[in-house]
């Protein structure tokens, strides 16, 4: 698992960036995929510690992305943050449900995104020693 990346998978190429420069400068290294296909590419390969998602996605949404995640032995310790505009609790519950670890509604906070990050990779690495 590389120690210091995060994989932004968000089809808003605005909002994608916005995740991305606000994870570097936390001191993240990032990589974005514009699609839920590309996402699972990458993770296959890269194998990062963290993964924003956000839940609407082309090719392969950010749950289905999540339970290729949590079924993967390589990236199942990955933290998974999902994002989503859908904010009520039956959408929570059901992120929360596929595997993610936490659940942000949009719009983001880059501090809560940042803290809320953090925290479940501590958690996900406490959980994986």
């Amino acid at each position: 698992m590389n120690e210091n990346l995060i994989l932004v998978a968000e089809d808003d190429p605005d909002l994608r960036d916005m995740i991305t420069y606000t994870l570097e400068r936390a001191g993240y290294t990032t990589v974005g995929a514009k699609d839920g296909s590309t996402a699972a590419r990458i993770i296959r390969v890269a194998h990062p510690i963290g993964i924003v998602t956000d839940v609407r996605m082309p090719a392969l949404n950010g749950m289905e992305l999540c339970q290729l995640v949590r079924s993967d032995p390589e990236s199942r310790n990955a933290a998974v943050l999902m994002v989503s505009a859908n904010s009520h609790a039956h959408d929570i519950n059901a992120g929360l449900y596929s595997g993610a670890d936490g659940y942000l509604p949009k719009p983001l906070s880059p501090r809560r995104l940042v803290t809320e990050l953090q925290q479940l990779i501590a958690r996900r690495k406490m959980i994986g020693s």
